[in-house]
Parts: structure tokens; sequence; C-alpha cells
């Protein structure tokens, strides 16, 4: 029996998304692309997932496409190549527009699609001594557009330049300073870490409210101003009206403590 390329698993309302093909440096080829986004689409629809973590087995969090992976892309037809990209594509989007937050936790290498799953996560807690970040595509001739949009999102144009034009490859403390990571700490304190932000997000805050975030940050680039604020007061005017803002507002108002 061969082992699965993703493990999936639920409970206290957290899904947890394991990439588990280590001896391959967990590299995302189209049976894993298949696979998690399988697993994303489970966790984006089941009501009693609140977070989804994103990690993996083995000493890399995602190192690119293998050998193997790249020598099928280059026998590829256009349309081949095309689907592939297209999948890999939808992936990246599922995660980015989930309205749940995703929690990626990275105690190793981050490099090209793995560095794109780091991209497009809401949390990255790094190991300051294991992990490191980039887009090394430029080296093999390769370029890594699919996830650039996401990259200059979060990082901004200039730096984003710099990673994908260079090829270069950061270091923990590199990646957090140039807002790749949210958080870098030891490696004995990444799932505390964790552990921690999970209990945050899901004790403190309402998982309506977060999802209706993400999703205005998602549609908010490339409107004008005017479009943005058109766009914000409808959504201001629609989370005004739904359950978790009508209890909040009412438990702050009554000064009690509210669990979510």
């Amino acid at each position: 029996m061969s082992t699965p390329p993703i493990l999936y698993a639920t409970g206290e309302r957290v899904a947890r998304i394991t990439l588990n093909r280590p001896a391959k440096r967990n590299a995302l080829d189209a049976a894993m692309v298949h696979e998690l986004t399988l697993a994303l689409a489970s966790a984006a629809k089941d009501p009693a997932v609140k977070v989804v973590i994103l990690q993996a087995e083995g000493p890399a969090f995602c190192a690119g496409a293998d050998l193997e992976e790249l020598q099928r892309i280059a026998a590829n037809s256009m349309e081949d190549n095309r689907r592939d990209s297209h999948a890999l594509a939808a992936m990246f989007r599922m995660i980015y527009e989930m309205r749940k937050p995703v929690v990626a936790i990275v105690n190793g290498p981050a490099l090209a699609g793995g560095c794109g799953l780091v991209s497009v996560s809401d949390f990255v807690i790094a190991s300051q001594e294991n992990a490191s970040f980039g887009y090394p595509e430029v080296r093999i001739g390769f370029v890594p557009s699919i996830v650039m949009s996401f990259l200059v999102q979060r990082v901004g144009e200039g730096r984003a330049r710099a990673l994908v034009l260079r090829g270069i490859t950061l270091k923990a403390q590199e990646a957090y300073l140039w807002g790749l990571v949210t958080e870098i700490v030891p490696a004995k304190d990444l799932q505390p870490t964790a552990e921690s932000l999970m209990g945050e997000l899901l004790t403190r805050n309402s998982a309506t409210a977060m999802g209706l975030c993400k999703e205005v940050l998602a549609k908010l680039h490339g409107m004008t101003l005017e479009e943005s604020l058109e766009f914000g007061a409808n959504m201001n005017a629609a989370a005004r009206m739904t359950e978790d803002c009508k209890r909040g507002v009412g438990a702050f108002l009554a000064k009690q403590k509210i669990e979510w």
C-alpha cells in the first residue's frame, strides 16, 4: 500500500493538513497538488473546522518540484502544461481566498512552490534554525509566475523583484524582515507557538468576521479608491446583519466575556 502524499485530520475545530512526501522533500507533483486541493476543499466546507494548519513531515517543508516532475514537465504538451498550471493556480487561490485562517508551520526549506504555499498563507511560523525561503526558478530557466501576484501583495514589488530575479534564498530572520514570515521561533517552540495562535483564533475571534476580513482582503487589490470604499461600505453593512456581530456587540455592551 502506497503512502498518501497528504495527511488530513480534524479535531477541536482545527484541520491539520500535512505534506507527506519526506523522501521527495515534499515536492508538489500533480498527484500531491490534487490531494492537497481535496484536503483544502474538505477543510473549507466543514462547518466544524475554524482554523487550518499546513505543516510537513521530514526536514523540508516543500522544496519545489522533484527531478522526476521536472522531467515530466519538460516532455509535456502545451495543453498538459496548461492543465497542470491551472490546477496549481486553483490550489494557491483556494488557500488565499478560504474564509478560514490558514497557519503554515515551517521547519525546513520552503522553495519555489513551497514558498508559494507560504506566500498565500495567512500566518507563517518559522523555525529560526531550519527554515529558509526562496524562488530559485530563474536558475533552472523557469519562472514563478503563478504565485507572483500573491508574492507582490505580501512583500511589495521591490522585494518580490529581488526574490524572483536573483533567485536568492532567505534565512528565517531575513524572511521575517521582508514580511514573508509572521513569526520566527526556535524549532522546539514551533508547535507551542502555533497552538497559542490557534487558541487565540479559536476562542477570541468570530469565524464569520474572520471570513469576511479574508474576503475583503482578497478582493481589494486592483480596485480604485472609490471602488474600494464602496465595497468596504457594503461589506460593513452586511457584517452588521450577521448573528456573530449581534452577539458580539451585545456581549460588549453588557460587559460580558465572549468565547467564540
